[in-house]
């Protein structure tokens, strides 16, 4: 009998909860009481890195910010146009929702300054490569995006830096530096010191990376 009261029981109260529906027609923007929040979305368009000549113009590719599936509106850090000054700039692009939460991306463009445009021999050279580093076994990509400017993967040759560039500029004849820059990449200022590039082959540089976590030691690469 205990067992027959039991159901009887519980198909009692499995009815009387079954009467109160629950009612799932929100107010649009939320979840019962709680608030439905969107957040934005942003991608920079075309190069992730370019470089212009000192005096020219540039045109910027934008953005696009998305939020809740809708185009949004953004922001820029900086402008680039013919009277900035040669340097490494990184342009932030930020895009938020109503309540404050931010997405960002970035571009780096470099100005090349006059003096390394005009020069011939700067003009001439082409550092691109793969260069082995032997103390690590790891190598670092130069990749040409102007004249004598360059995007180095991977500068430190160390096992951490995979993938991570920085911007490197063949000043006049051989010499080689990493100007200073704030880097996106590394989270960091990055520069370099003690440089040098031999093109005798198999060409070879060193110089010491200068950016968090990496040392004052010198790094030699060949080649490859």
């Amino acid at each position: 009998m205990k067992i027959i009261s039991i159901f009887i029981s519980v198909f009692i109260l499995g009815s009387l909860f079954s009467c109160n529906k629950t009612d799932f027609n929100y107010p649009a923007g939320t979840v019962g009481e709680s608030k439905i929040v969107f957040f934005a979305a942003i991608n920079t368009n075309g190069d992730k890195i370019v470089a212009v000549n000192e005096g020219t113009g540039y045109t910027d590719p934008g953005a696009t910010a998305t939020l809740n599936g809708a185009a949004a509106q953004y922001t820029t850090s900086k402008v680039i146009d013919a009277s900035t000054a040669p340097g490494v700039y990184t342009i932030n692009y930020t895009a938020s929702n109503p309540q404050g939460f931010k997405a960002n991306d970035f571009r780096i463009v470099v100005v090349i300054p006059s003096a390394m445009v005009n020069d011939p021999t700067v003009q001439s050279n082409d550092f691109s490569g793969t260069y082995l580093r032997a103390a690590t076994g790891i190598t670092s990509t130069w990749t040409k995006i102007g004249i004598g400017t360059y995007a180095v993967e991977n500068p430190g040759g160390a096992g951490g830096g995979a993938g991570l560039p920085v911007i490197v500029e063949n000043t006049s004849g051989n010499a080689i530096t990493i100007p200073d820059q704030q880097s996106p990449y590394f989270g960091s200022e990055v520069s370099s010191s003690g440089e040098s590039y031999d093109p005798t082959p198999p060409a070879t540089y060193s110089w010491i990376f200068l950016a968090s976590g990496y040392g004052t030691g010198v790094r030699t690469f060949v080649k490859q």
